[in-house]
């Protein structure tokens, strides 16, 4: 396969999906990352695709591919300010001594970074938090067991079930929130998803506004299961009276500013 043949099958991708990885590129194609970086550099030059972190981007994705849910490798570079915004007033509801349950994904690590030296005991099955805090925190860890998942980037076993660790709040994020509830497009996130919301008093929910406009197939959660939601300004008078009407307490996070 040439490069021009490799260069037309990338942008057909993205024509479905808004993003692709290098290891989905290699795994289409049959070549090597080298030959993909490559690709991903050229296709970046002359504007058919947007070079981004762990892939490749459609520079002006369809409206189908804006509302779906992208990869962790690309959704934790997506909205950051307001990742770290709810991430902080998420913070404020974890008192000294609590024992939590934080989740994978962007928003959830960003609060695993707050809490990282605090006097908590964690339980995560996040493995990029987990890789952090085993290097940089001081408070208790409980780290999942299982299967690596490098995509999503959890660590979970399919046979156990939900584990042995009770918490005061399971602070979770989403790819997608509508009046069915929270959405997920990776069967084994909803798997994971549900087994912990049955291990902890009240299921935190961390979510930037963009989560209401993208609408993945699967539904994990029912708003009404939802206690409280951190979520940033950007919160529309539409997306704030679904919430309220499903009985969620809604916490605004400011972004660049104090919340």
């Amino acid at each position: 396969m040439n490069d021009s043949d490799r260069h037309r099958l990338i942008a057909e991708m993205l024509r479905e999906r808004p993003f692709a990885s290098v290891r989905d590129l290699q795994e289409r194609l049959g070549v090597s990352p080298a030959t993909i970086r490559r690709d991903i550099d050229k296709l970046h030059e002359i504007g058919v695709a947007r070079k981004v972190y762990g892939g490749i981007s459609a520079t002006e994705p369809s409206t189908t591919a804006r509302l779906s849910a992208r990869p962790y490798d690309e959704n934790r570079d997506i909205a950051v300010d307001a990742k770290r915004a709810i991430a902080e007033t998420a913070a404020e509801l974890v008192r000294d001594g609590d024992s939590i349950i934080v989740h994978a994904g962007s928003t959830c690590y960003q609060l695993g970074l707050k809490l990282a030296r605090r006097n908590v005991r964690l339980y995560t099955n996040s493995m990029p938090l987990a890789a952090y805090l085993g290097e940089n925190g001081t408070c208790h860890l409980t780290l999942a067991g299982g299967v690596l998942y490098r995509e999503p980037g959890i660590i979970h076993d399919a046979s156990a079930g939900a584990p042995d660790f009770f918490a005061s709040r399971f602070f979770v994020g989403t790819q997608g929130i509508s009046s069915e509830g929270l959405l997920e497009s990776h069967p084994l996130l909803t798997k994971a998803i549900g087994e912990l919301s049955s291990c902890a008093d009240e299921i935190v929910l961390l979510a930037d506004s963009r989560k209401l406009s993208i609408q993945p197939r699967n539904v994990v959660l029912p708003l009404s299961r939802i206690g409280t939601i951190v979520i940033d300004d950007g919160l529309s008078d539409v997306g704030a009276k679904m919430l309220e009407d499903a009985g969620v307490r809604i916490m605004i996070a400011t972004v660049g500013g104090q919340a």
